[in-house]
């Protein structure tokens, strides 16, 4: 069974025709809170349509009373199936784990209800190409999806793209990306879901590759054809709650991923970066220009113009913080940063506003299947000995 869109109504306090949306989301652990932390800010700084935080769902009962409680939720309930088929409900913001998301997005979709999800958009390519004809399906009846790759709207990224389509760098040549992290540097830190490949999926590869190929293809707007990876696990068995348990994903990667344009980006990413906290480094190399960029910098953006005479080239840093700025003009004066958390509710922002106008907003869960096809292909051609493996669709 399947709905269309809600039925506009005039809520009380809202605008005549409009539906107030109610929103579900699902899990309150890392991303339920800073999904919860935007979904409480985004109205206080940007103009959107009018929203209810309703329920907060999660596994535990008290705990997800005490976070739902805690981050501004209505309510809380255990039983996400009983929550989307409730006619409160206009949105569904999926935070639970990989595993869970096929499952929870499609049944969501059928019932009537935008759909947010976290990245990666599943654990499986299987997956992700059914959440994909499910959110086709669905856009048909009125009813938008998103996925969260969330560092598209970090102002000094969202302004690289600007520059790039703008013809700032010429033609792109090169790409760098890397997305260091060293939580897991510890061989007795514990087990967790995010190293078991039942639960994750995959380790560093779709934790945080899936957000360095998201930023290859959005900042250069292109496709990649075909790829060649590699994946390691530097300790096999971490400490369980009945004693030692396998490691089933890899705690680091390396790809080289050849683009349609006839762009050529290597991917470098690892858990187990000894000082490297959460470091998302992006380096863009054109024929007329270059741009560096570095998530523990997160307002600058570094840029060089080749187009100028030799003796004034070099590398300037650009503080992202002027109102013309993306997103800037809803915050602070100039100079005064802003961080990690504003992405999400720039997120959050771009997916009502897109609600409202019903217009399908980006990145679709076409573009998050790409990416599952590119990890898939990275997956495949590890397994070969770094055999080149021809990515879906190319």
């Amino acid at each position: 069974m399947t709905s269309s869109a809600p039925t506009p109504t005039t809520p009380q306090n809202g605008e005549p025709g409009k539906t107030t949306l109610g929103v579900a989301a699902i899990g309150y652990a890392f991303m339920g809170k800073a999904h919860s932390n935007a979904w409480r800010n985004v109205a206080s700084y940007f103009d959107v349509p009018a929203f209810e935080q309703k329920v907060l769902v999660g596994r535990d009962a008290e705990q997800v009373a005490e976070a739902a409680a805690r981050y501004g939720w209505s309510e809380s309930a255990t039983d996400w199936r009983q929550v989307i088929e409730r006619d409160d409900i206009h949105i569904v913001d999926i935070c639970a784990p990989g595993w869970m998301h096929a499952e929870i997005a499609i049944a969501a979709l059928e019932a009537g209800k935008h759909v947010l999800v976290e990245k990666p958009l599943a654990n499986t390519l299987a997956e992700a190409e059914a959440m994909t004809d499910a959110a086709r399906a669905a856009r048909a009846r009125g009813i938008q999806s998103m996925i969260g790759f969330n560092y598209r709207r970090v102002p000094a990224l969202a302004l690289a793209k600007e520059l790039i389509a703008e013809g700032r760098l010429g033609t792109v040549r090169h790409v760098r990306a890397a997305y260091l992290q060293d939580w897991l540097v510890d061989a007795d830190s514990p087990m967790t879901w995010r190293l078991n490949k039942e639960t994750a999926g995959s380790g560093a590869l779709g934790d945080i590759a899936s957000h360095a190929i998201d930023q290859v293809l959005f900042l250069l707007g292109d496709t990649v054809t075909e790829v060649s990876g590699r994946l390691h696990t530097f300790v096999d068995s971490r400490p369980g709650a009945d004693g030692p348990e396998q490691v089933t994903v890899d705690d680091a990667a390396w790809a080289t991923l050849t683009l349609a344009s006839g762009a050529v980006a290597s991917v470098e990413v690892s858990r187990m970066a000894t000082g490297k906290k959460n470091s998302l480094t992006m380096e863009i190399y054109g024929d007329k220009g270059s741009l560096l960029f570095d998530l523990e910098s997160i307002n600058e953006l570094g840029f060089m113009d080749a187009t100028v005479p030799v003796r004034e080239q070099g590398f300037r840093r650009i503080l992202v913080n002027e109102p013309d700025h993306p997103y800037m003009d809803a915050w602070w004066p100039q100079g005064h940063v802003i961080g990690w958390e504003h992405t999400f509710t720039h997120e959050i922002r771009d997916f009502l506003v897109a609600i409202d106008a019903g217009t399908p907003p980006s990145p679709s869960f076409e573009e998050g299947l790409a990416v599952q096809q590119v990890l898939a292909a990275i997956e495949e051609s590890a397994d070969a000995k770094s055999a080149i493996i021809q990515v879906a669709g190319h």
